[in-house]
């Protein structure tokens, strides 16, 4: 029983095609990205919210990369970005981020809920952010403490 042309041609290009579709590229990268959130924060004499952790991330966007988060307490929620520039170099490094209570009174000593997110800006044709996507997170219940 032969096997005519046009079958072999499209048996021969559908493995082509698979190997192309599931082959992963010579340079292809796996990234290693985490963060951490300390289980204690504090609130300073400035009226200010200070989280901190550590992080570990190998860059995957020439745009950059950087920490969000935020704390959450009896139905308040205080939100900022890390500052600090984000070093993604495969290394741990420690990070720390500072948001105002002018306008979130609602802020006390106490557990509370911290997030910490380490994302990914991605940029489009121009100027302006396409994406932010994290890429790691870490959330727990932290005791706040109050340095006023």
């Amino acid at each position: 029983m032969g096997t005519t042309g046009p079958r072999m041609a499209f048996a021969a290009l559908s493995a082509l095609a698979a190997t192309t579709v599931f082959t992963a590229p010579a340079d292809a990268t796996v990234f290693e990205n985490r963060i951490s959130v300390r289980q204690d924060a504090h609130i300073g004499d400035d009226d200010t919210v200070t989280l901190s952790g550590t992080y570990v991330c190998e860059d995957p966007s020439p745009v950059g990369v950087q920490i969000a988060t935020a704390l959450a307490q009896d139905g308040t929620r205080l939100g900022t970005t890390s500052k600090r520039e984000v070093i993604c170099d495969g290394q741990e490094h420690e990070w720390q981020s500072t948001a105002s209570m002018r306008f979130t009174k609602g802020i006390h000593a106490g557990e509370a809920r911290a997030e910490a997110r380490l994302e990914v800006v991605r940029v489009g044709s121009g100027l302006m952010p396409r994406a932010i996507d994290t890429v790691a997170q870490d959330e727990r219940i932290v005791e706040l403490f109050d340095h006023r």
